[in-house]
């Protein structure tokens, strides 16, 4: 036999329902960023391993000073490589920060680096520039 539901439990049931409701859109998710790659003058990306990651210069903890990075990597063939990268859901707004990319050969040499502030919205682009030793 069932029980009548009564009305505390509907009570329950609609605070639950309206909690939800209003975390919903304000619950934290993570950003995605997209973006765009390219080498100085145009020219192919030279072959090797492409880390690209969000850093905030004015943070002086190494550990936390970089968040959210992704990997991909470069044929040697290619003028522009897309990436994505999932920003994380805390991300305090701040002038300082940036998208960096390092271009490193399998031992990790540095071959290209470049950066552009974070912009929340469109996709961003990062030109790579030669490193000179």
């Amino acid at each position: 036999m069932k029980r009548p539901t009564d009305s505390r439990t509907l009570w329950m049931a609609a605070g639950v329902a309206a909690v939800a409701a209003a975390a919903g859109p304000a619950a934290a998710q993570s950003q995605e960023i997209r973006g765009a790659v390219t080498f100085e003058g145009g020219t192919v990306i030279p072959q090797g391993q492409l880390k690209i990651y969000l850093e905030d210069r004015s943070i002086r903890d190494e550990a936390r000073r970089r968040a959210a990075i992704t990997r991909i990597q470069s044929d040697g063939k290619s003028t522009t490589l897309a990436f994505s990268l999932s920003a994380p859901a805390t991300l305090p707004p701040s002038p300082t920060l940036q998208i960096v990319a390092r271009l490193e050969r399998a031992d990790g040499w540095l071959l290209a680096r470049g950066s552009t502030p974070f912009e929340s919205g469109p996709p961003v682009s990062v030109k790579l520039n030669a490193a000179t030793y």
